[in-house]
């Protein structure tokens, strides 16, 4: 079979739903046609829906390095990258000795490649919040809520780091008298 009749194959699959079959025949076309960077692309852009990141960023590395001037294959890739981010900086925050100042690095990182990622700046908002950057952790929870403003917990975020800050200034003024 032909790379152009595996990427039909793979959409049928793709139509009902099926994000397993569809990467399966994703990489029937690019073990047919293994210089093709788009199926690379699709494959990637499939196992990124099925929640497969790492397979994702090897398929899309190879995109991009296929076809380097591809600002649709970039793009794409940074996306990529920033749920690996993100996934890392959730798992540095839920070790027994969280690493919560690496966590919000990460984040950072992930906010950089994927400027609308709701998880990575509410996130990054809690983690800024913990580690007693008010100030950055108000700015990402507005962010988070600029992003998705019907998320309760990000208004209830939003509205208890306000407070702490508000509660910081008063001390703050009081000390100083």
């Amino acid at each position: 079979m032909d790379g152009e009749s595996c990427i039909r194959k793979a959409y049928e699959f793709i139509f009902n739903n099926d994000f397993e079959g569809a990467i399966f025949w994703f990489e029937q076309a690019i073990a047919t046609e293994p210089n093709n960077a788009s199926y690379y692309h699709k494959c990637a852009v499939s196992c990124a829906r099925s929640g497969k990141w790492s397979k994702a960023k090897v398929y899309g590395d190879v995109a991009e390095m296929l076809e380097p001037d591809n600002e649709e294959y970039r793009y794409h890739s940074g996306l990529i990258q920033a749920r690996l981010l993100l996934v890392e900086a959730n798992g540095l925050i839920n070790e027994a000795s969280p690493n919560l100042l690496q966590a919000a690095e990460l984040l950072r990182q992930a906010i950089i490649l994927d400027p609308i990622c709701f998880d990575a700046f509410y996130t990054l908002a809690i983690v800024c919040s913990t580690v007693g950057f008010l100030d950055e952790a108000i700015e990402h929870a507005r962010e988070a809520l600029r992003l998705d403003p019907q998320h309760s917990a990000a208004r209830r975020l939003f509205a208890d780091i306000s407070r702490k800050r508000r509660m910081e200034r008063i001390r703050s003024t009081m000390r100083r008298k």
